[in-house]
């Protein structure tokens, strides 16, 4: 007999776009380790697809991810260190070099924060509910949290959230830079394919690798060290394709025609 495995990540090809749902709308998306290892599988399969540009996430249902699954939580306790430890560490999502948009419906809550903290991109919903939940349960910042939310939000905010673990609404996560862009509900999924779709085919995939791997390399580094690392890049680019294309494609009014990234560059 043939055992089918259960389909826990969507993936949708829009274009030049790839949509990737999280698909456990029973339990608001829980995270389990086999959910994260078919989203894992999803993202590795576009960074290595030449025609996927950009890509966006999301949830089935009413939420993006309500953290880990609590039937796994509650036997953290009794679990080995072989037992926790993954074959590729959670924090993957942060080195695929295409752009990874999140669109956050209903609640990103613990690891679900995290996953959205991974995101280079966020879009939400006023009725979307972010909390870190870790101080809530017994756990710490996991998973890098303790690194990034102070990097996006501030210090005393990072700290605000983590420390309390409470709800913050769609809105105010846009007024505090948690959320980039604020879009009702309806409309929250098709608002950040356009967007992706607009990087897809208006954007040098070299370029946002690039810049992506100067951002994260900027936040443990001084500006002259990265001023020299820009000059660098900056000569390099002025040999490459994509800048005559660039050139080329404003001066005659149409959209460019940029190569995708080769697999020597991924």
């Amino acid at each position: 007999m043939t055992v089918l495995t259960e389909q826990l990540v969507l993936t949708e090809r829009r274009g030049a776009v790839l949509l990737v749902t999280f698909n456990r709308p029973e339990r608001l998306n829980a995270w389990t380790d086999a959910l994260e290892d078919q989203y894992f599988d999803a993202l590795v399969a576009a960074e290595a697809d030449p025609e996927v540009r950009a890509i966006v996430v999301t949830g089935a249902g009413r939420g993006f991810c309500a953290g880990a699954d609590m039937d796994d939580l509650a036997g953290a306790p009794d679990a080995s260190d072989a037992e926790i430890d993954r074959s590729r560490p959670r924090h993957l999502p942060l080195t695929i070099r295409k752009p990874v948009v999140a669109a956050v419906n209903g609640a990103a809550a613990g690891l679900g924060f995290v996953e959205a903290l991974y995101c280079d991109v966020r879009f939400a919903s006023p009725d979307a509910v972010f909390l870190t939940a870790f101080v809530r349960r017994g756990l710490v910042a996991e998973y890098g949290a303790s690194w990034l939310l102070p990097r996006i939000v501030g210090r005393s905010r990072a700290l605000d959230l983590l420390l309390s673990g409470r709800r913050v609404g769609g809105e105010e996560a846009y007024r505090i830079g948690l959320v980039d862009h604020l879009v009702p509900a309806d409309d929250l999924v098709e608002a950040a394919l356009a967007y992706a779709a607009d990087l897809a085919s208006s954007c040098s995939p070299w370029s946002m690798a690039t810049i992506k791997e100067q951002v994260a390399l900027d936040g443990e580094r001084d500006f002259s060290a990265s001023v020299g690392d820009a000059d660098a890049l900056m000569r390099a680019s002025f040999h490459g394709a994509d800048i005559a294309e660039g050139v080329a494609s404003f001066t005659e009014r149409r959209t460019p025609v940029f190569a995708p990234l080769s697999h020597k560059e991924i």
